[in-house]
């Protein structure tokens, strides 16, 4: 079990890594298209397609898992009150499990997408520029799996009861 936590630590520490690079790219890329269109009139090309189709896939999915490790995702608390320690134990890993269900699945369909997108190399056209779009099909099922394996620990370590 300290293995499975330890493990979980290190994912989650790598996912904050990613994750701050991530917005310090979107920052410097959004800020610098800014500063060259108002001072040259020469913006860089694709920057609202890069921005949607990579920082903001990057940022809305690869925190779940973050989030979830925090509990705050999916909680069960209108029965709560009505059971004990133990029971509440074993609603937070009804939870759990059904929570690693429902991401494990979303990974498996995300990452067949993605797949698909990488075999058709999907793009867009963007001021004449050609992006690859097919990259960032893959951080969806990053996204999901991480969450599926925060879950999946959740399982098997319980997380310290907050105060009621």
């Amino acid at each position: 079990m300290r293995f499975l936590a330890r493990l979980e630590t290190a994912l989650l520490s790598a996912l904050a890594l990613i994750g701050a690079i991530a917005t310090v790219a979107l920052m410097a890329h959004v800020v610098t298209d800014v500063a060259l269109r108002n001072l040259f009139n020469e913006p860089i090309p694709a920057t609202y397609e890069i921005v949607t189709k990579y920082y903001m896939i990057a940022l809305a999915f690869i925190p779940l898992a973050w989030v979830e490790r925090g509990g705050g995702m999916v909680q069960v608390e209108v029965l709560d009150p009505l059971l004990g320690a133990a029971g509440r134990r074993w609603s937070d890993r009804l939870v759990a499990l059904i929570s690693t269900l429902i991401y494990g699945a979303l990974t498996l369909v995300t990452l067949e997408a993605a797949l698909a997108s990488a075999r058709t190399g999907t793009f867009v056209m963007a001021q004449n520029v050609l992006v690859p779009t097919w990259p960032g099909y893959f951080l969806l099922p990053l996204g999901f799996s991480l969450a599926t394996a925060v879950t999946f620990v959740r399982i098997f370590v319980s997380r310290p009861e907050p105060a009621r």
